[in-house]
């Protein structure tokens, strides 16, 4: 690959290299300015043009497209202008139609619609962005049309060959661009088998290490495919002929591919390396391969074909030297040396990037490339080489010193665009780096007068982001005073931010950050507020308290006078809902009636603007007092204390009686003692649970496995949580036995198509009951009268081969160790492995199509075809188009199942789509593989009835008209010949008289003017087909707020409301005449007139029809009791009587309370001033009575 432009060496020699380290170490450089992202800089800044997005340098086309679109996209301010070059000249876009240019992009687009080739656009386009500031360059982009050629046509004669001689058969497949794919097959579709004998090379051909009989067949077909136009290219097919003979000659080994010993390889950095080696031979020879000097890198190094290949994806230059192949059977041993070299392409080692300076500043491009053969650095600026470019007063601040260009004092005008092509003979690099001398004033780039609040003793950053060229000095200052804030407690960094180390009362106030540079000078403010931190005094403590009592927990906070602060709680990480149970105050959370559900951690956390602060305590809730009144003490209850003393009796083959002395119960009494077991074989030091006992028993048996070593320990348990664990017992050994246990999960399963695989669960360690564990298994065929073969195994897997193709077998297994044989197992059924069905379903044809269903028939296979357990008829079935057109569909492939075995199989397929084109085939398969797929049905689906509609909105847009609007069916199944639309007006519950209205296909919206504006409807909309309508999509007009304004001021001013405010007025009004009358004239209720009066036993009822509630009875309290808020539940101390004026309360007829809940007066008061208890309104209603 050429380089961009005219190469050029620079700065040769040693005298050179000298030159330009003198200069760079005497050199003073600037620091490049970093433009911030800030959208308000990047809108005003002027910039030279960057490429931001190109195609790749080799571009490949299809054919078949439509449009070839060459990308180009570059940024700038000024936008840029583009133009392109094709082969080198300009390319004039407006000429050619076909040709069209994005707006404010560079990107090509080439279209063939309306005719034209290709082929006749191939070549090499370079694109260039400009704008005033400078020019950018793509790199060449070299656009080619893939091709898929034919194969030249041609008669092959047979190929006749020896037995156990060699054979190549020849692929040499059509040049494609890019190269195909090659794979051989024979007529039927199917892969030609490959393996140590038979294998494709490299090239393409097929390589025999040496023919056999078997190999004889009429139809080796070499195929090329071509990814991009999606073709596959089928060569002439092959026909072999073996001549045999009593006796084959064995032969030594000799190389097939690559030819002599020894060959040569090169190949580019980063690209793949595949060597190969293909021998013949018979026996078929074995390939190794070795490296000269060195080992092979096992971390790279990959073999494929059966070792013929040797594969390292991306090469590097230490994976250059000798490879050597040896081919080896047990005639001889040959070898064979390929010469590996590794050249490069250029790649970078420092890819020159923008650079913006300040005027009068120092900079410097570098462009570092390495590659091998070492490559050629080539400047050019504006895309032309430097080299040719005459002298200006800029040009004179430059100089190129090989692979860098120093800048010195650059000059406003001097902003340009260079470029730095790196090539060899391998390939190039083309980088655009721009130089844009930039002269701004400072800006601040922060919020305006920012207020800062801090904790008193933090460090504290206070931020004054900045721009300008050339670089501002920026400068903090207090309260307007000094001469700049750096030094002490204050640290200034360069970026503009200002570093107090602890901040203190006396650093309040406002802090002015100032940028200077010779253009001007821009100041903000920042005003720092110091705070006392927000913190806890009086931390919430650990409760303990008795289910039914009142829980408190304490929370007491300080914080800064300015600063609002807000206390909450939360119970175990998850907010604390507060109720009548849950109350809390500024300082404290009460939990009144507190049950189990209460017990947790109550957290405290207290939040300002600016800190926090948390503490937290846990409630244990104890059992009622009152139930248990050991319980309550002046201490809380704890956990127990271990149990002591553990003693072991009673021992047996398979038990022992443990005894313990219970410890302390603190206030709690134990419920549960746990024993825990530890044994010195299978898990040494591993406490495990052995059995949980009542916390009432201190001596009990334990139930053990032989062949254990156990040791014991026991943990109590109360409501608090558990003790420690005791002392360990004395060390007790079981002793050993056969096992009790039988093998679990025990299956015969075919892993390969001549085995059978038997596997089973292992027993545990404490199953084991002995020394030296094994199993024995037996297996023999299922129904054939066979003795039992079997075997003993310490393992939990075992092979049976070979096998017969998927046969029953007959399974039982059976553990034992040094004591003895255990159970045997009841006989399970497995099945050897499976193979590939060798029949295929034929002549699959369809008798029905509606339009989602097909009934379909085949010709089934023999099960004993299917060489495996028979699963079902797998139909593979996918939609390749739909008949509406432009409609695009998911060709996804889909599966269903029949599983029959009748004569005459048929099945039907559901759910199809309507109006469609569909293509399928079945295979019958069993657990693991399929058939070949059977012949291949395409049919198409009828017309049917449309989707409902995507979407049908409905909007108001003025007080009088309601506007419609729908969506087209996602599937119309069928050509829409319409849309037809139902509506009623609604009038409450009835509906109008139905109206229709139609419309053509291409409409989807509609406008209904209303008769008035309170009018409402209900819509029903349907899609049409010749089939008929389609699913309604049923929609109702909404409500609209200014019908409910409308109602609202009807109601008002209806004639039967006004009347029936006037009658409620009237009544009122009457109420109070009498209440009045009443009071005037001192009367006394007809009720409270009797009241000290007492009553019939028989009937109580005066005869003025009023009654007397005075009894006995009001002197007793009221049977029943009232739960307080805090939980308890105490007897009521009060009368009803307490609840009216003078101890009458008021009551309906029924019993019921109706008298006012008021505070009781003095006794002497009342008695005195009866007449003045008929207050009340309704106490005046029952005078009226």
């Amino acid at each position: 690959m050429r380089p961009v432009g005219g190469r050029e060496m620079l700065g040769k020699g040693g005298h050179a290299a000298l030159t330009l380290m003198s200069l760079l170490l005497l050199w003073q450089e600037a620091a490049a300015i970093e433009v911030p992202p800030d959208s308000k800089i990047q809108e005003n800044l002027k910039q030279p043009p960057t490429i931001i997005k190109q195609s790749v340098k080799d571009y490949i086309v299809d054919p078949r497209d439509n449009t070839i679109i060459i990308e180009c996209e570059a940024k700038g301010n000024p936008v840029p202008t583009f133009l392109w070059k094709r082969n080198g000249k300009l390319f004039n876009i407006g000429k050619d139609p076909r040709v069209t240019m994005r707006k404010r992009l560079g990107t090509l687009e080439i279209g063939f619609r309306n005719g034209g080739r290709p082929e006749d656009y191939e070549g090499e386009y370079q694109c260039f962005a400009s704008n005033e500031y400078g020019l950018a360059l793509s790199n060449k982009i070299l656009l080619r049309v893939s091709k898929a050629p034919l194969w030249p046509k041609e008669v092959l004669d047979p190929v006749v060959v020896d037995e156990g001689s060699p054979l190549v058969l020849p692929c040499n497949p059509p040049p494609g661009l890019p190269p195909p794919l090659i794979f051989w097959m024979d007529s039927n579709m199917t892969p030609i088998p490959q393996d140590k004998r038979v294998s494709m090379g490299l090239n393409g051909d097929l390589y025999f290490s040496n023919v056999l009989v078997q190999d004889i067949q009429n139809d080796y077909s070499c195929n090329a495919r071509f990814n991009f136009t999606y073709t596959i290219q089928q060569k002439n097919p092959f026909t072999l002929r073996v001549q045999t003979s009593r006796k084959v000659a064995e032969s030594p080994p000799t190389f097939l591919s690559p030819s002599g010993s020894e060959s040569s390889k090169m190949v580019l950095r980063d690209e793949q390396l595949l060597l190969e080696c293909i021998a013949a031979g018979l026996p078929t020879p074995t390939i190794k391969w070795f490296k000269r000097g060195g080992d092979l890198p096992a971390h790279k190094v990959k073999f494929e074909n059966y070792n013929k290949t040797l594969k390292i994806p991306r090469v590097s230059e230490e994976d250059a030297g000798e490879f050597v192949c040896m081919a080896n059977n047990h005639l001889g041993t040959i070898r064979h040396s390929i010469d590996v070299q590794v050249k490069a392409a250029p790649y970078w080692l420092d890819k020159p990037t923008n650079l913006v300076l300040a005027p009068e500043e120092n900079g410097r491009l570098v462009c570092r490339a390495n590659g091998n053969p070492k490559p050629n650095i080539q400047w050019l600026v504006n895309g032309e080489p430097l080299n040719k470019i005459t002298e200006t007063p800029t040009s004179a601040n430059r100089e190129v010193l090989g692979d860098t260009i120093l800048f010195r004092g650059v000059q406003i005008g001097s902003s340009a665009v260079y470029q730095c092509n790196a090539s060899n003979q391998h390939g190039y690099l083309l980088a655009n780096a721009f130089v844009n001398v930039l002269d701004m004033p400072p800006r601040m780039l922060g919020p305006k007068n920012q207020l800062i609040k801090v904790i008193v003793n933090n460090r504290t950053f206070l931020n004054c982001p900045f721009f300008g060229s050339p670089l501002p000095e920026l400068r903090w200052f207090k309260n307007g005073q000094g001469s700049g804030l750096d030094g002490g407690q204050y640290r200034a960094y360069i970026n503009g931010t200002l570093e107090i180390k602890r901040a203190q009362k006396e650093d309040e106030g406002i802090y002015t950050c100032v940028a200077n540079n010779m253009l001007g000078k821009a100041e903000n403010q920042v005003q720092l507020e110091v705070k006392e931190p927000t913190r806890i005094i009086q931390a919430p403590t650990h409760q303990s308290v008795v289910r039914g009592s009142k829980a408190s927990f304490h929370c007491k906070v300080v914080s800064d006078s300015s600063l609002p602060s807000k206390v909450t709680w939360t119970k175990d990480g998850e907010p604390l809902y507060l109720g009548w149970r849950l109350k809390k105050d500024e300082e404290s959370l009460t939990i009144s009636s507190v049950s189990e559900d209460d017990e947790g951690i109550y957290t405290c956390t207290v939040k300002s603007e600016i800190d926090q602060d948390s503490a937290s305590a846990r409630l244990t809730v104890l059992e009622d007092a009152s139930l248990n009144p050991s319980v309550f003490s002046a201490f809380p209850p704890d956990r127990p204390d271990p149990p002591m003393d553990l003693d072991l009796s009673d021992p047996a083959a398979r038990s022992v009686r443990l005894t313990w002395i219970p410890g302390n119960d603190h206030r709690s009494p134990v419920t549960e003692f746990l024993v825990q077991f530890e044994e010195d074989r299978w898990e040494p030091g591993r406490w495990q649970d052995l059995s949980s006992f009542p916390g009432d028993l201190n001596s009990v048996i334990l139930q053990l496995a032989p062949y254990v070593n156990y040791q014991f320990r026991v943990i109590a348990i109360n409501s608090v949580g558990r003790s420690l664990p005791s002392r360990p017992s004395p060390r007790y050994k079981t002793s050993g036995a056969p096992p009790d246990a039988i093998p679990r999960d025990l299956h015969g399963w075919g892993s390969e198509k001549d085995n059978m695989e038997i596997t089973w669960e292992s027993l545990d360690d404490l199953e084991r009951n002995g020394p030296n564990l094994q199993y024995s298994v037996w297996w023999r065929r299922k129904d054939s009268g066979d003795d039992w073969t079997n075997v003993t195994t310490f393992h939990t897997k075992y092979i049976v081969h070979p096998t017969e193709t998927y046969v029953p077998y007959e399974i039982k297994i059976q553990a034992r160790n040094d004591f003895g044989s255990g159970p045997e197992s009841n006989i399970v059924i497995g099945f050897s492995g499976e193979d590939k069905p060798t029949d295929t379903p034929t002549e699959l044809r369809l008798s029905t199509v509606s339009s989602t269903r097909a009934t379909i028939h085949w010709k089934p296979v023999d099960l004993s075809s299917v060489q495996g357990e028979f699963k079902e008829y797998r139909l593979y079935y996918w939609r390749e188009s739909s008949l509406v057109p432009g409609l695009v569909v998911s060709k996804e492939k889909k599966t269903t199942g029949f599983y029959t075995t009748v004569p005459e199989p048929s099945g039907i397929l559901k759910d199809l789509v309507p109006y469609s084109k569909y293509k399928m085939f079945m295979v019958v398969a069993n657990s693991r593989f399929e058939s070949l797929p059977s012949n291949s049905v395409e049919f198409t689906t009828v017309e049917d009835v449309p989707d409902a509609p995507r979407f049908f909105r409905i909007n108001r847009r003025s007080l009088d008209t309601l506007y419609l609007e729908w969506g087209k069916p996602l599937e119309p199944n069928g050509i829409l010949i319409g849309y037809k639309l139902i509506y009623y007006r609604v009038n409450g519950s009835r509906l109008g008289p139905q109206q229709i209205e139609t419309f053509q296909p291409n409409v989807t919206e509609f406008i209904l003017r209303l008769p008035d504006r309170s009018a409402r409807y209900k819509f029903n909309l349907s899609a049409l087909t010749q089939v008929g309508a389609g699913e309604v999509y049923a929609e109702e007009s909404p409500h609209f707020t200014n019908e409910a304004h409308i109602d609202q001021v009807d109601i008002a001013t209806q004639g039967w409301f006004i009347g029936l405010m006037c009658a409620i007025a009237l009544i009122i009004l009457i109420l109070l005449i009498v209440c009045f009358i009443k009071r005037s004239r001192g009367g006394k209720y007809p009720i409270r007139d009797k009241k000290d009066l007492p009553l019939d036993p028989v009937d109580q009822k005066d005869q003025d029809g009023s009654f007397d509630y005075h009894s006995d009875e009001d002197n007793k309290p009221l049977q029943g009791s009232q739960t307080s808020l805090d939980g308890n539940v105490k007897e009521s101390d009060d009368s009803l009587v307490d609840y009216g004026e003078g101890g009458d309360g008021q009551f309906n007829e029924d019993g019921s309370f109706i008298g006012q809940y008021t505070v009781k007066k003095d006794k002497d008061e009342t008695e005195g001033n009866e007449s003045s208890e008929a207050t009340s309104p309704v106490n005046a209603i029952y005078s009226l009575a």
